[in-house]
């Protein structure tokens, strides 16, 4: 059986979008407050190497927000290790982009989506929810 578990903040409208998206496309997921329940470091890892690896550690940060300004890792993220950066991530669900989106399972294997764009959602997932 396959999951798509996607990580998001009630308060965003990016948010709500990428799950009106996902119902209109009868696309079955699982929701998780982002904030509440963070990614874990190893949904990070996979979510990092299906996003093209270390060079790709900064899409999973949302260095729009708050708290990215406040504890300046536009500065800081350059010399953090991964493990480094995954514990910032999982400890604090501000941090991470969203929504977060992370399949597994022979229909959404390889999906791994962070932000809500409809043409790479819909090259990614659409085909996936017939």
């Amino acid at each position: 059986m396959s999951t798509l578990t996607v990580y998001t903040y009630a308060n965003c409208d990016t948010c709500r979008c990428a799950v009106k998206w996902l119902r209109a496309h009868a696309i079955a997921f699982a929701e998780k407050p982002i904030r509440e329940t963070p990614p874990s470091p190893a949904e990070l890892r996979t979510m990092l190497a299906r996003l093209g690896g270390a060079g790709a550690l900064r899409k999973l940060f949302n260095t729009s927000g708050v708290d990215y300004r406040a504890q300046k890792l536009g500065e800081k993220l350059p010399a953090l290790s991964e493990a480094e950066a995954f514990a910032l991530l999982a400890g604090n669900g501000n941090l991470v982009k969203r929504p977060f989106a992370l399949g597994s399972g022979a229909e959404a294997k390889g999906v791994g989506l962070v932000g809500f764009d409809e043409t790479v959602w819909t090259a990614a997932l659409a085909a996936k929810g017939d």
